[in-house]
């Protein structure tokens, strides 16, 4: 009976393509269709659907194999395809949203956070790095993450057009980040080791356009890119070589140098606006689940 959900599914997606990150389009995607599945399944309309079956819905998900927050991107994928689709949106509800009240006190609202590494990690694992290409590149990447707080993705996707020489300085111009849809850019500076790191890179890998860090195999062979998930593994390997402790390393991914840096500004005396900026947040309390706890090696 979900014929009109599906195909209306797909006439959505196909209309939101290049106006949304991919990521977001494949939540919406998926999750939508676990909704149909589950409205298929007691022969009710998924679209539009009834707060009555939306609540149905978030009983069902709630019995602990998914983490809060996968809950509320379930939820809120299924607002979107109906505002969307210029549909009243069930999951404004009070209903549906005392039965997501209920959900967080069963299931709490905590999410998993990145293990920081802050100045003190941050300067233990580029001394384990060798004299390798691939040591010359970890530094490099390492370093010019701290200093800029960029998200993985921001990383993955730097070119050497990116980078900007002038008086004797390189600074980094971040084209388009999450908080950045229109693709106004921002100038990032680097601190002097960074600058050094990227230098020694660019001059070793002998590479002059394109993306600006690569995979490197172990004849040292170049590849065209790195992947964001390539990120979380380079760190995690630093942290082992550093002797960082096992239960730490398992945290560890590629916003800890995001998280890192950020308590790192605020324990020196930053604002939290500057911190925002410097980060570029646009919510406050996503900034404060960085910043709540400071790690130790």
């Amino acid at each position: 009976m979900n014929d009109t959900a599906r195909n209306s599914l797909q006439a959505t997606i196909k209309k939101i393509e290049g106006a949304y990150a991919p990521s977001t389009i494949r939540a919406y995607k998926s999750n939508f269709e676990n909704f149909i599945k589950f409205c298929d399944g007691i022969n009710q309309k998924a679209i539009p659907a009834s707060s009555e079956v939306v609540v149905s819905f978030i009983k069902s998900i709630s019995d602990g194999r998914l983490k809060s927050a996968s809950i509320r991107i379930a939820v809120a994928s299924i607002a979107s395809i109906h505002k969307l689709n210029r549909l009243n949106d069930p999951v404004n509800d009070p209903d549906v949203k005392l039965e997501m009240r209920r959900m967080h006190r069963h299931l709490g609202r905590g999410s998993s956070q990145a293990y920081g590494i802050n100045k003190d990690l941050l300067d233990k694992m580029i001394a384990s790095t060798d004299s390798s290409l691939r040591g010359i590149r970890d530094k490099a990447l390492l370093s010019l993450a701290y200093d800029t707080l960029c998200r993985r993705s921001e990383i993955v996707s730097l070119d050497i057009e990116d980078i900007i020489y002038t008086n004797n300085l390189i600074k980094i111009c971040l084209r388009k980040s999450k908080t950045d849809p229109n693709g106004l850019g921002k100038i990032l500076n680097l601190s002097e080791k960074t600058q050094e790191y990227l230098l020694q890179w660019l001059e070793k890998s002998k590479i002059n356009t394109g993306r600006l860090f690569r995979g490197v195999k172990n004849n040292n062979q170049i590849t065209a890119s790195l992947n964001k998930a390539q990120i979380n593994k380079i760190f995690k390997k630093l942290a082992l070589v550093a002797n960082v402790k096992k239960e730490n390393i398992t945290k560890i991914s590629g916003h800890s140098t995001r998280v890192g840096a950020a308590q790192d500004l605020l324990k020196y005396g930053a604002s939290i606006p500057m911190i925002m900026q410097k980060g570029r947040w646009s919510k406050i309390d996503t900034l404060m689940r960085y910043v709540e706890n400071s790690g130790g090696v």
